[in-house]
């Protein structure tokens, strides 16, 4: 019953309660000392929080609102570097659409155009290896004909 009596304290305290359960409550207050002195502590808590209320509203001098809407309208708005990143939605979406068609375009040229650049090391740059100390085995320069009848069937 300690429970039911907890939750209801309010209700009881301002005399909002249905009287059967007022009643209920009453009872059990007569048999429990734990309640009764929460009760009473409440109601000597109850008048201190009356005082805590202010009689006194406090009303803007008369064209105060008026005067905030006109300073409002008077503001203009600054740009500002977060605002460049601030785009509309749709701007938005057809900015990054148009990117990625002229990356589309772009890169289609470029792997059209792929076949026309040598693949390997030029005839020259082969030419020059003969020089090079490693040249003087054998298999170095059947390597170098096999290297060369390639790049010519290209």
């Amino acid at each position: 019953m300690h429970a039911v009596v907890m939750e209801s304290l309010e209700e009881y305290l301002s005399g909002l309660l249905e009287p059967a359960a007022q009643r209920d409550i009453e009872a059990h207050l007569s048999n429990c000392g734990t309640c009764r002195e929460e009760i009473r502590g409440m109601q000597d808590l109850a008048p201190l929080f009356g005082t805590l209320r202010s009689e006194e509203t406090w009303q803007p001098a008369p064209g105060f609102y008026a005067g905030v809407r006109q300073r409002a309208g008077e503001r203009k708005a600054v740009p500002s570097f977060a605002s460049f990143f601030a785009l509309d939605l749709a701007f938005g979406r057809r900015l990054v659409f148009a990117s990625l068609l002229t990356l589309a375009v772009l890169g289609s040229y470029l792997v059209t155009r792929e076949s026309g650049y040598a693949g390997g090391p030029s005839p020259e740059a082969i030419m020059a290896q003969q020089n090079s100390p490693e040249f003087d085995s054998a298999s170095a320069q059947d390597n170098m004909l096999i290297t060369l009848t390639a790049y010519e069937q290209h």
